[in-house]
């Protein structure tokens, strides 16, 4: 008997995993992960296992500095990662079968970060060639202003992308503008491909400190009712946009996170259309459970808990704060890998 991954599978959801660990991407391409997504602290904790230390020392031979090295491992782990998905990139046509990547989350930084336009040619050149070679490659680019004013070029370039930390509605509509501006300027929308990752866990954490007028039940389903807006409006626009392939929102920061949540709160809530980019341990979580999932995705909260929702949540001081936030934890995360790369080469080198 199938599994209860398997159950979410086949109810229509894609799974791709939260991690580009070798060993766990194999795990989860056997129990039907078709993805797998990447950021600094994945890589950061692989590299802290010592198993990469051959790759990291191939970098440093090859003169390049700590932050070069660092996106080299992250190209061949992504890389590796692609090679596993890759059938399923061919047998869906391009639909299904890829992994993302981040792109520097230091062009976010409120210290390090480049003026705005800066920002954006940055994006384009980084985006353009982090993706040069690979079909199944997803090329990850924040809602942030300069990642949204980065998305047109990209997409009329042919860049696969993920657009990720939205939180709100209004992030969203502006990325998937911007994205499709850029893809009707292409020669073809053959290979045209677009998600949207919309966080949702993050969503409920602030709104537990800082919608004090929600009930209890409203207040358990902020994070829920956002994205489940969002989805029905990202199908409400393309439906007559006759492209070959899916434009879909990812349902990303599904790992619960608040004290008596259950492992699979959003999980179980969010069956039957998109992609889940779930933790490794919310899979066990789930796989555990013995439970058998069927599609959810469209059962919206009741009209009174939207309602409540609507009276005391500001989508534009909910945007701010949870941005704000999401950019730290791009780029700090980053400097902790770079830290963690001169801390290899002066273990891994005769010389530091």
């Amino acid at each position: 008997m199938a599994g209860p991954l398997k159950s979410i599978i086949d109810a229509g959801t894609k799974v791709w995993l939260d991690s580009i660990d070798p060993d766990l991407v194999t795990k989860a391409r056997a129990a039907g992960a078709t993805g797998a997504t990447s950021n600094p602290i994945i890589v950061a904790d692989l590299i802290k296992t010592g198993r990469f230390d051959q790759e990291l020392t191939a970098s440093f031979e090859r003169g390049l500095s700590d932050e070069d090295a660092a996106w080299a491992v992250t190209d061949h782990l992504v890389a590796a990662a692609q090679r596993v998905f890759h059938p399923v990139w061919s047998e869906t046509s391009g639909d299904d079968g890829y992994v993302s990547f981040e792109l520097d989350p230091l062009l976010e930084d409120v210290e390090l970060g480049p003026p705005h336009d800066e920002r954006v040619m940055r994006y384009v050149e980084l985006g353009t060639h982090w993706a040069a070679g690979h079909d199944n490659r997803m090329i990850k680019v924040p809602a942030t202003p300069a990642g949204i004013e980065a998305l047109t070029p990209l997409a009329a370039a042919g860049v696969t992308l993920n657009v990720t930390l939205i939180f709100s509605q209004r992030q969203y509509e502006a990325a998937r503008d911007a994205v499709w501006a850029g893809a009707q300027q292409r020669a073809s929308l053959d290979a045209f491909k677009s998600v949207y990752s919309v966080f949702i866990s993050r969503v409920d954490v602030w709104a537990s400190k800082q919608a004090t007028g929600l009930s209890d039940i409203a207040a358990s389903q902020v994070g829920l009712a956002n994205v489940k807006r969002i989805w029905l409006e990202n199908d409400r626009f393309w439906a007559d946009k006759e492209t070959p392939l899916v434009q879909e929102i990812v349902f990303a920061s599904t790992g619960a996170k608040l004290e008596g949540d259950a492992p699979d709160k959003y999980i179980a809530a969010l069956i039957g259309s998109g992609i889940q980019t779930n933790p490794p341990a919310t899979n066990d979580a789930i796989e555990a459970s013995g439970k058998r999932y069927r599609k959810t995705v469209d059962l919206m909260p009741a009209d009174e808990v939207l309602a409540d929702i609507d009276a005391n949540i500001d989508p534009a001081a909910m945007e701010s704060a949870l941005m704000a936030e999401g950019v730290a934890k791009f780029a700090d995360p980053h400097k902790g890998l770079l830290a963690l790369i001169g801390e290899k080469r002066a273990s891994l080198t005769p010389t530091g």
